[in-house]
């Protein structure tokens, strides 16, 4: 069976986003969708970024500043070759072009999907976007630590564990309250939400209580943090239980397989 090409694969999840947006009362300019690119190369992305997509999303930390430096070199080339100046609806917070179409983005913003260890903190961000797998006080320790030493200020998203799988990262739900407070005195961190990871299981409609969970606790701690305008993205759902994760209420999505095809076996 010949492999779907990246633009059909594209256009057929976007749509699949805004259906599944739509049973929430959105649309899918609504839901902000993370490239994972983990398994793919560089050409991939590239050509995602010339169909409009901004946001993608790494694993490992060396992969992902590599591919922010590639990214960044690939789009000055194209703006000096074609003189293309970019899409200045960028500046609002996490958006991107449902579908694409939408030209190149000005800028591509990277995001750590991906477990992160403290020993990598350095390394990772100087060029991320947006951290979404905080999982202890001591991560958000070192992360706070390196943005006081820069005098900058980094994006994260606390990851919780809903399902209390042992193979996963993340806090327990009832720990949610306790970091969000501690992380709320951290300066030089702004939380930007919460992420979760459901358990892979074969029917996707047996993930939905994870993601309702997941949407009460992001409520709670909305409530509770000092600056709730900016606590506003629900990183929740990926390529097998995405379209359940959007109608319980995600804004954020992460997709590798759905684009990009099967990894390779070796992987």
């Amino acid at each position: 069976m010949p492999k779907i090409k990246l633009k059909d694969a594209y256009a057929a999840a976007m749509d699949r986003i805004g259906t599944a947006a739509e049973k929430s009362g959105r649309s899918a300019s609504d839901v902000l969708t993370v490239a994972v690119s983990k398994y793919t190369d560089m050409a991939q992305v590239r050509e995602l970024i010339e169909l409009g997509h901004a946001d993608f999303g790494e694993n490992q930390g060396q992969q992902l500043s590599q591919r922010a430096t590639q990214a960044g070199e690939f789009l000055q080339r194209k703006r000096q070759l074609g003189g293309i100046t970019g899409d200045e609806s960028d500046e609002a917070e996490g958006g991107t072009t449902p579908g694409g179409g939408g030209g190149l983005p000005d800028r591509v913003r990277w995001h750590m999907v991906g477990h992160l260890q403290r020993n990598k903190v350095k390394q990772v961000a100087p060029v991320v976007d947006l951290i979404h797998s905080v999982d202890s006080l001591r991560l958000a320790e070192e992360l706070h630590g390196f943005g006081a030493k820069k005098d900058i200020v980094i994006d994260v998203l606390l990851q919780v564990n809903i399902a209390g799988e042992e193979s996963k990262h993340g806090i327990a739900p009832p720990a949610v309250r306790h970091l969000v407070d501690q992380m709320d005195l951290m300066m030089h961190l702004r939380l930007r939400g919460l992420m979760t990871m459901a358990p892979h299981v074969d029917d996707p409609e047996e993930t939905r209580t994870v993601f309702r969970r997941c949407r009460e606790l992001f409520e709670e701690a909305k409530a509770q943090d000092s600056s709730p305008d900016a606590f506003n993205i629900l990183s929740m759902g990926m390529s097998n239980d995405y379209e359940v994760a959007v109608e319980e209420g995600s804004n954020c999505i992460r997709l590798g397989r759905t684009l990009f095809g099967d990894p390779p076996p070796e992987s």
